[in-house]
């Protein structure tokens, strides 16, 4: 089966992206699955998704005309979009990378990522996350992005494609990892 990868730009990419979303989300799913497979925190609308492509590319793969897997981009922009998003927001102003403020860094968000069940471990995050980068406009130089303590398996992944654990913080309810990606 061949994968492609593109940036998402029909209503049906992104309603399949809504679909891959949905069924791992964490209040979808048990606390036994979210330990074995990961999850997903935030949830997003079509009119966002497209907001989001806008401004970055939302990566996805594609296999037999199905999103199988996805990467979403954003910039700060939606700090004021997702108000949830606000906490990481203000963490990523607090923290810095190589001795330097993040805010000294042109940086996209990692606006979650996801893989398919049935095509995980086959290096789907790597890829869709080269994609992405292979996509940015000029100039970026970090992806940076947050990844909830408990979710091992996605915090794993992370750390395997390269993203260096840069600070940690509790909010209201969960322990997050800020994560960072040299482009």
């Amino acid at each position: 089966m061949e994968i492609r990868f593109e940036a998402a730009s029909t209503d049906q990419h992104f309603e399949q992206i809504l679909q891959l979303q949905r069924q791992n989300l964490f209040t979808e799913i048990s606390e036994e699955e979210q330990a074995q497979q990961g999850f997903v925190f935030a949830e997003h609308t079509v009119p966002v998704l497209k907001r989001m492509a806008a401004h970055l590319p939302q990566v996805v793969a594609l296999c037999d005309g199905g999103v199988v897997g996805y990467n979403l981009a954003m910039t700060a922009f939606m700090k004021d979009e997702m108000p949830r998003l606000a906490p990481m927001f203000e963490q990523f102003e607090r923290n810095q990378y190589k001795g330097r403020p993040l805010a000294t860094y042109k940086f996209m968000v990692g606006g979650q990522v996801c893989v398919d069940k049935a095509f995980r471990g086959r290096g789907l995050l790597r890829k869709l996350y080269h994609a992405t980068r292979d996509r940015l406009p000029p100039g970026y130089e970090l992806c940076v992005t947050e990844i909830a303590a408990r979710n091992v398996r996605s915090l794993e992944a992370h750390k395997k494609m390269g993203f260096e654990v840069i600070n940690t913080y509790l909010d209201e309810t969960e322990f997050w990892h800020v994560v960072a990606w040299e482009l």
